[in-house]
């Protein structure tokens, strides 16, 4: 896991970069403030290394000429267009019933935040420092938003890892209606040719894969599944279309699209 990054802003947002760069040492990683005389694109295509950024809009990861951020505000025209009956994951997750679900692989929050937004009160959980700092200043700046604030107000953060998190719950004897996971790398494939051209990722999510990969390894996500089961009475994973099940485990039904689908195992047995 990254422990060290140099952190840019210029001089008028100084202050803010200390506040960020405080919070993340808190949470274990090193950072390397540089006030830089403007972040604009000639400075990041000469300064390629990952690192972030802050400015008006906030902290950014940036490399290769590229930055990003878990960018909430872009995602309101998608949430103004989506529907329980036009959102597969809406049906998927059974959001009508507006459930408290666990997301127990965060990534940029944007499938969180359309879960929020259809009625699910969510738990949004992440265990990398600066993948969570990230999610925690869009949450932040989202309250702000006149369309968004109800909506993140039904979005709680958590930074744990998920298994850690998973077993805690199951401790205290705790159910949720549903448990949501989509594995940030699903390589592993009966079709292996067929996903790797559906995997062409954008920008935002060559940057994590910069980010987030440990000693090489992806995180398929494997071992979430068995102790997701024994929290929630439904646990929803979404898939590549042609992926393989996760954990080799076959669900008890399917919402299959065009590029991806969602599987879904219900546990009959478990009461609130």
């Amino acid at each position: 896991m990254v422990s060290d990054i140099r952190l840019y802003t210029e001089s008028e947002h100084l202050e803010q970069a200390q506040q960020f760069q405080a919070v993340l040492f808190s949470r274990g990683v090193h950072v390397e403030l540089s006030t830089v005389e403007k972040l604009n694109a000639r400075f990041f295509r000469l300064n390629p290394d990952l690192a972030l950024c802050c400015d008006a809009d906030g902290l950014w990861l940036c490399a290769n000429g590229m930055k990003m951020q878990p960018d909430w505000k872009a995602e309101v025209g998608r949430l103004k267009r989506a529907s329980l009956k036009s959102e597969m994951i809406a049906r998927a997750c059974n959001l009508g019933e507006k459930p408290s679900l666990i997301d127990a692989t965060a990534g940029l929050g944007h499938d969180s935040l359309l879960m929020a937004h259809l009625g699910a009160h969510v738990t949004l959980v992440e265990r990398h420092p600066i993948l969570f700092t990230l999610l925690e200043d869009s949450h932040r700046r989202a309250q702000s938003d006149a369309f968004l604030a109800n909506v993140v107000a039904r979005i709680q953060l958590v930074f744990s890892d998920s298994a850690d998190y998973l077993i805690q719950q199951a401790e205290q004897n705790h159910v949720v209606d549903v448990v949501y996971l989509d594995p940030m790398f699903p390589q592993r494939d009966q079709n292996q040719q067929a996903v790797k051209k559906q995997a062409q990722v954008k920008k935002q999510m060559q940057l994590l894969h910069m980010l987030l990969p440990e000693d090489g390894e992806m995180d398929l996500g494997d071992n979430l599944l068995e102790l997701a089961q024994k929290i929630g009475k439904r646990v929803v994973v979404k898939r590549p279309r042609l992926a393989v099940f996760l954990a080799d485990k076959q669900p008890n039904h399917q919402w299959q699209g065009d590029a991806c689908r969602f599987d879904a195992y219900f546990q009959h047995d478990l009461v609130a």
